[in-house]
Formats: C-alpha cells, sequence, structure tokens
C-alpha cells in the first residue's frame, strides 16, 4: 500500500506517520507535502504510483480541494481535520473516510479497512469526490472544470492557466497545449478527456484533431458539403475543419 500524506503541522504528520506504520506495517509513505502547491508537484511525480492518500483539509495556503481543480486524482482519500458530525456522514456516504483530529487509531483502523474493501471496487472517486463537495458546499462557486494545467518543462515544473491556453492539438498520439504565446507543451491527456475537464462556455472540440478557445478564433470560412473552415491564431499548418454535422452546433457555441 502506497501512501502520500498531505499536512502542514509537522506534529500532526509525524502523528500520522507513526499511527499508519503501527497500524499497517506494509505500508510504504512515498512522499509527504505541507501545501497545495507542493502537493500537485507530488501528485504529477506519483501519478500512477499512490494507492491513498491522507489529505488535511486546511492548508496553509487554502483548502486542499484546490488541488483536485490542479490535477486529477483517481485514488481513495481519507481526509484528516476537525468537522462537524454532518460532514463527517457525507464523507462516509461518499465511500471517502473523514477522520476528524486528534485522530485515534482505531478510527485510523477502521479507515485502513475500508480502503482495502473499496479498492476491489469500481468506485470512481473523483465523482464520488464532487458529490461530496455538492454535499458539503452547496452555495459554493467551486468549478468542476479544470483551471490550470501543470506542465513539465524540462527538468521544470509550470503551471498554464486555460485563459493562456489558445488550443489542443493532437498530432502523432500526442496531445499539445498551444497558448495564446505561441509556446507548446505535451499534456497527458486525450481529446476526449479534455473535452470534459474544459469550461465549454470557452473551449469546443472542433474535430478529432483540435479543442479551440473561443479567442484563438481568427476566421470562419464555409467550406463545401455544408462543412466549415476555422483559421486559428496562432496558425497552424494543417487544415481545420468543422464537419457538417457539427458545423450548426459550433455556430450556436459561437453565438451564445
Amino acid at each position: 500500500m502506497r501512501v502520500i500524506i498531505i499536512e502542514d503541522e509537522t506534529p500532526a504528520l509525524n502523528r500520522i506517520k507513526k499511527m499508519l506504520l503501527e497500524v499497517s506495517p506494509e505500508a510504504q509513505i512515498l512522499a509527504t507535502a505541507d501545501s497545495i502547491e507542493n502537493a500537485v508537484l507530488l501528485f504529477q511525480n506519483h501519478a500512477n504510483e499512490v494507492d491513498l492518500t491522507l489529505m488535511d483539509i486546511e492548508l496553509a495556503d487554502g483548502q486542499s480541494f484546490e488541488i483536485f481543480n490542479q490535477i486529477k486524482i483517481t485514488c481513495p482519500v481519507i481526509f484528516t481535520t476537525a468537522y462537524d458530525e454532518f460532514a463527517l456522514k457525507a464523507f462516509k456516504v461518499n465511500s471517502i473516510d473523514y477522520l476528524l483530529k486528534p485522530i485515534a487509531k482505531t478510527e485510523l483502523v477502521k479507515a485502513i479497512e475500508k480502503y482495502k474493501s473499496v479498492r476491489k471496487t469500481s468506485i470512481n472517486f473523483e465523482t464520488e469526490f464532487q458529490k461530496l463537495i455538492t454535499q458539503l458546499y452547496p452555495k459554493a462557486q467551486i468549478s468542476t472544470y479544470k483551471n490550470r494545467f501543470l506542465i513539465k518543462n524540462g527538468t521544470k515544473f509550470q503551471s498554464i492557466s486555460t485563459e493562456e491556453i489558445a488550443y489542443f492539438y493532437a498530432h502523432d498520439k500526442l496531445v499539445s497545449l498551444i497558448t495564446h504565446q505561441q509556446q507548446n507543451f505535451i499534456v497527458d491527456y486525450t481529446l476526449d478527456e479534455l473535452d470534459t475537464q474544459l469550461d465549454p462556455k470557452l473551449f469546443f472540440q472542433i474535430n478529432r484533431q483540435f479543442i479551440a478557445n473561443f479567442k484563438s478564433i481568427k476566421k470562419i470560412h464555409t467550406y463545401f458539403n455544408g462543412k466549415l473552415k476555422v483559421e486559428l491564431n496562432p496558425a497552424v499548418n494543417d487544415e481545420v475543419i468543422v464537419s457538417r454535422e457539427r458545423a450548426s452546433e459550433f455556430k450556436n457555441w459561437l453565438d451564445q
């Protein structure tokens, strides 16, 4: 069981680590983080390695919920913090456990047992997390769409906001993110995955090669058989064609 711990208080972190290894000696603590920024980097580096995450909600630079807006997390999460009974019940219902501080060893044992029982199921933890947010914060303005993409640029990481993105371009089995400043970065998503994560008011999947930001559309031309031809900025060498079947939807999107 490979674990990541997100906790910004050193005494609490040391206590959790010690207790976890006591109740689950086979656990391997991959890494720890004390902020949203560090947590995003950590998940980026261990994307396919994490089995379980223990995550404090209140971090020094904000609530850990923001981590989910910046990077995709599909592993089970056990949240830790001081909170009310209603929230506790909501977490239990959504198959994501919740431990009140100070954490009791018996409760941690139950949480680990729950993790072991649900990991064999087909639960989509990302979906369950969104349900949880809706229950806990029904009036909160928490976006379900990505606001930023963490990009690896050589040996460094760079965060690109969606406002900076002109379009995504699929080519040679890779997907590139192109900024308005003509920067080009490879992203670890398919266009279909991106289509569900981007705000549909700002982005439109033109075809199987392009998802474009409204601001990147320079000109639109009629094309044969009811198709449309789109000029993008920055310019691309390939022809960007909207099929006849999608032409009406595309025009409605531009006119909203």
